[in-house]
């Protein structure tokens, strides 16, 4: 990514150059919404691009790809290595379908090769509404900053009924042992309620996460998927 990409957020720049970046994000978010157009229904996996294949972590994400396979959704992930190309290698060599939307950063996010289908991005926020924008539910396994971000904007959406009745499933009950105790201190102190709660699952076994996936889709959602060939010279992933 050109280093000059990064002074978008360094207060106000010339009308120019505010113009041209408006532009930027608009294309980006335009190009992300032709090409993932016709992947879905899907199911986001969220989690670290450094665990390598045989860590625990990274074999427990491909058993969730296939999982995800299993029950006839898409598997989405950022498109990267570690836990990314984990779900993604899963659901690939179950037969499922497997796309990604990755971001252009100077390391770690080379697309993995287990997608039929991805597009890169420049921005994390546009990044960030496309992986939401076509999944029913949210996967996170064990992840850094990026996963804590994108795991609690989740969240927030769900409080905040921006997107309602689609169930958040973490792997890796250990891992997030912490942030389960930090979640019920929340609960004490009343800064979040109860029912901002009722979606989320904390499990290390993948039929579980998929059965309480399967639960609030199967009582909330219709899915079908768009059988559309076409648009606009996009593919449908068939």
């Amino acid at each position: 990514m050109d280093p000059k990409e990064a002074i978008y957020l360094d207060g106000p720049q010339s009308r120019k150059y505010e113009l041209v970046f408006a532009f930027s994000v608009m294309w980006n978010l335009i190009k992300g919404v032709r090409k993932l157009h016709f992947v879905g229904p899907c199911i986001t996996v969220f989690g670290s691009a450094r665990f390598k294949e045989g860590h625990p972590y990274y074999e427990l994400a491909r058993k969730v790809g296939a999982g995800i396979a299993g029950i006839n959704f898409t598997t989405m992930t950022g498109g990267g290595p570690g836990i990314m190309e984990a779900a993604n290698k899963g659901a690939f060599e179950s037969g499922g379908k497997s796309v990604g939307c990755n971001i252009e950063l100077p390391s770690e996010q080379a697309p993995n090769p287990y997608m039929q289908h991805w597009i890169m991005v420049k921005y994390f926020f546009v990044r960030k509404v496309l992986l939401l924008k076509y999944s029913y539910a949210f996967v996170v396994m064990p992840g850094g900053f990026g996963t804590m971000d994108e795991l609690f904007e989740t969240l927030t959406l769900i409080q905040t009924k921006t997107i309602r009745n689609f169930p958040v499933v973490l792997f890796g009950k250990d891992y997030y042992a912490p942030l389960e105790v930090l979640i019920n201190k929340m609960l004490g102190q009343q800064t979040i309620s109860g029912e901002d709660l009722n979606l989320l699952k904390i499990t290390d076994d993948v039929e579980e996460g998929m059965a309480h996936i399967r639960t609030y889709l199967a009582e909330n959602y219709e899915i079908t998927r768009n059988k559309a060939k076409w648009w606009l010279f996009e593919k449908y992933l068939g």
